[in-house]
């Protein structure tokens, strides 16, 4: 059963994450933390499968938790807790190695979809604010990055933009295989061509330069 960690500094998410959490049967609630030390030292203890990360926490922030987790090796899969005012450190999170982000105010069977796919292995977008978060953080130079994100995906076979542009709408690779009609390995070896091609490590990545792309 995978084990779960929550760090946030408000005791009223970290409860409710719990109550969320702890009603899916496949979930174990491995500890908590209010702060990213903590969290650390909580992860180093329980040595969970998933870390839901709070951005903004005393003492140590999750940005560097994040990393400082990262630098200790690639377990455990962390997912990004966000508020909007916190957007401006969310794509340098995943730059460190997060494998998603949710708002905290995403509907709770949400919530238990994302921790699912998260642990199976897709990194997961929110696709109703990646749009959004993308211009949040941005917003600026926008001729500029419309050519290096024009330049890039120039880069990509007909297939591979598809599959970018599927990548850009949050559709994990089994949602992909369904809606280009190819097999998931397939799809795999699309996705690591498009990362390969556009030089990037994260699927909110290759979702700015499509969303800069179309500008």
């Amino acid at each position: 059963m995978p084990k779960v960690v929550i760090a946030d500094d408000d005791p009223l998410v970290r409860a409710g994450l719990r109550m969320i959490l702890g009603g899916a049967p496949e979930v174990e609630i491995a500890g908590e933390a209010a702060d990213g030390r903590e969290a650390l030292a909580v992860v180093a203890r329980e040595r969970p499968d998933l870390v839901l990360m709070d951005i903004r926490m005393p003492v140590m922030d999750g940005l560097r938790a994040t990393q400082a987790l990262r630098e200790r090796g690639r377990l455990p899969r962390i997912v990004i807790l966000t508020t909007f005012d916190a957007d401006d450190l969310v794509l340098t999170a995943l730059r460190h190695g997060a494998d998603g982000f949710l708002v905290k105010d995403t509907e709770p069977e949400e919530i238990v979809r994302a921790v699912r796919r998260v642990m199976l292995g897709e990194p997961m977008l929110s696709p109703g604010v990646t749009g959004r978060l993308i211009a949040t953080v941005t917003g600026n130079g926008l001729d500029e990055r419309r050519r290096i994100a024009r330049a890039r995906l120039a880069r990509l076979t007909a297939r591979e933009r598809e599959v970018a542009a599927a990548i850009s709408e949050g559709l994990t690779n089994g949602e992909i295989a369904t809606a280009l009609h190819l097999g998931i390995a397939t799809v795999k070896t699309y996705v690591g061509n498009v990362f390969a091609k556009l030089e990037v490590t994260n699927r909110v990545q290759v979702a700015r330069y499509v969303n800069d792309a179309s500008s």
